[in-house]
């Protein structure tokens, strides 16, 4: 293969891959703050409400998905659980939380954040035709790589003059930050 064909094939790659190479950098930087923020969730209503709880042993599934349909709550039931003193239901836009001795609680709604709750499902999704996908696109920017090093002509900026030199920094660079965080 000659410098022409790592170019286009550096180019073509680089096209195709361009929205989720952004995608995946923008969903990237919001999970590493998502201490500070939740970026997927925007418009949260919290109310709070008073009611009267079963015994303990009656805070089953079916008590929590009668007590959404009391409530006119219609979202997704994804589970409910007693811990630390409150009774807890979780659906996909709603998360409830009782007090199990007071009866005091809180029911918090949202919706997702558009554009930006897809591209952070991107970093969550672990379907089979998603890890397939993601295994191409390695491949694919690991390729974007090596034809970019092949691609610049010789020189002061080639790979083999100091390109290896900022490569090998860039490796080192992140598994110090591996080592010190570890």
């Amino acid at each position: 293969m000659n410098k022409q064909t790592f170019r286009g094939l550096h180019r073509d790659l680089g096209y195709f891959y361009l929205g989720l190479i952004i995608s995946f950098a923008l969903s990237g930087i919001l999970m590493n703050h998502r201490d500070q923020f939740e970026a997927e969730r925007y418009d949260v209503q919290t109310r709070e409400i008073q009611v009267k709880l079963p015994t303990e042993d009656k805070l089953t599934e079916d008590f929590a998905k009668n007590f959404l349909k009391q409530n006119n709550i219609e979202d997704t039931y994804r589970k409910s659980r007693v811990r630390g003193g409150s009774f807890r239901i979780s659906c996909k836009n709603t998360d409830i939380e009782i007090d199990l001795a007071s009866g005091k609680g809180e029911i918090e709604s949202y919706k997702k954040t558009p554009l930006i709750s897809q591209m952070i499902k991107l970093h969550k999704n672990t379907s089979n035709w998603w890890i397939y996908y993601g295994d191409i696109f390695g491949l694919s920017l690991i390729l974007i790589a090596i034809t970019g090093t092949i691609m610049i002509p010789a020189g002061r900026f080639s790979f083999k003059h100091r390109g290896w030199k900022l490569a090998l920094a860039g490796i080192i660079f992140p598994l110090i930050f591996l080592v010190l965080l570890a």
